[in-house]
């Protein structure tokens, strides 16, 4: 894939900066009155009535009278539109965490289908620092309480309910991948044209069966007429490791040092923080999302927790047949995830 096959400039609604979308709040943060939090509420009551695992909810199961609409329009919103939106005003700390993940994943079953996050079979992830060593090959870099980078997960969608929040820190980042391609399009395009080389992505230990333990999925890629991203800087320096893997040059270095710099750029990135109560979904293949490092009470029972979904929605993009290294299958609403031998699909609450 050369530049000359791609337009020297994109646009449309997911192409924003960090400094336009602070003053746009409204598109994006949608508070629910108290109508709203008795529909989801009766919904997951009916669900849990039903004594079945969490992680087995759908649509049909979790039906709501008011908000079913809102989300239909926010799964365009996220595939076609701005890319992303926080839901706020749930009174999570009055739920249960029964509650809260049933309201959770059953409004993620409004979006998608719910994918597998690791090699057990989690369709609901738990965010927070378990005290892994993000220095480890084989560690998850949201299971510390450091700093991630941006990055994109291997899911369509990507949503966050705020259980608990840090003392301080852990803020949420977002950065449009379509506007950093602008800016090294029109100020470094021979490093640009490097992002769309097959770059290797270590896999942290999570090899599907007769796979090798890093991907090659060029951090850009373009195809049927759109842009997407797929990026984990930590995991792509990780994979060098691998004498089998395609070493990085130094113009590679290069490349990926640019495109750091302009995400990490506070004109570019939106920064938010996360309320309890707050979901918040995103879209992998346009946007980029990062945690800053953060210090959690001293009480366990305190700490910063997160519930997160992967979601992968009807009606989306078509991606590159190269995609198939991380999601197995590139079927429309039934891709992304990580499936290992003997993975079965299920809801853990702790």
């Amino acid at each position: 894939m050369t530049l000359s096959e791609i337009p020297a400039e994109l646009t449309g609604p997911s192409v924003w900066t960090g400094r336009e979308m602070v003053e746009r709040q409204k598109e994006w943060i949608v508070d629910l009155g108290p109508d709203d939090i008795a529909d989801l509420e009766q919904a997951a009551r009916h669900y849990l009535s039903l004594g079945r695992d969490i992680g087995e909810i759908t649509k049909s199961e979790f039906p709501l009278k008011r908000l079913d609409g809102h989300l239909i329009k926010l799964r365009d919103k996220l595939i076609n539109g701005i890319g992303f939106e926080v839901i706020r005003g749930l009174p999570v700390q009055a739920y249960s965490q029964e509650m809260a993940a049933a309201i959770f994943c059953g409004v993620g079953a409004h979006l998608g289908s719910a994918r597998s996050q690791n090699a057990q079979g989690h369709i609901l992830g738990h965010v927070r620092d378990v005290g892994a060593d993000a220095s480890d090959p084989n560690t998850r870099i949201y299971q510390t309480h450091e700093r991630q980078t941006f990055h994109t997960d291997s899911a369509d969608i990507v949503g966050l309910m705020c259980l608990r929040d840090a003392k301080k820190g852990g803020d949420s980042l977002l950065v449009s991948a379509e506007t950093i391609y602008n800016r090294m399009r029109a100020e470094c395009p021979d490093l640009l044209q490097l992002l769309f080389d097959p770059l290797a992505t270590d896999r942290r230990g999570e090899v599907p069966e007769g796979m090798q333990p890093f991907m090659t999925i060029p951090p850009f890629n373009w195809h049927d007429g759109k842009l997407t991203v797929f990026y984990q800087r930590q995991y792509i320096d990780s994979a060098q490791r691998f004498p089998e893997a395609m070493q990085l040059t130094p113009d590679h270095i290069a490349a990926l040092d640019t495109f750091d710099a302009l995400a990490n750029d506070p004109d570019l990135h939106l920064t938010m923080r996360l309320q309890p109560g707050d979901m918040q979904f995103v879209y992998n293949h346009s946007q980029l999302h990062d945690r800053t490092g953060f210090t959690d009470w001293p009480d366990p029972a305190e700490r910063r927790h997160l519930f997160r979904l992967w979601l992968s929605p009807e009606g989306d993009r078509e991606l590159p047949d190269v995609f198939r290294q991380r999601y197995g299958t590139i079927e429309v609403g039934n891709r992304g995830g990580i499936i290992t031998k003997g993975t079965r699909l299920h809801a853990p609450l702790d």
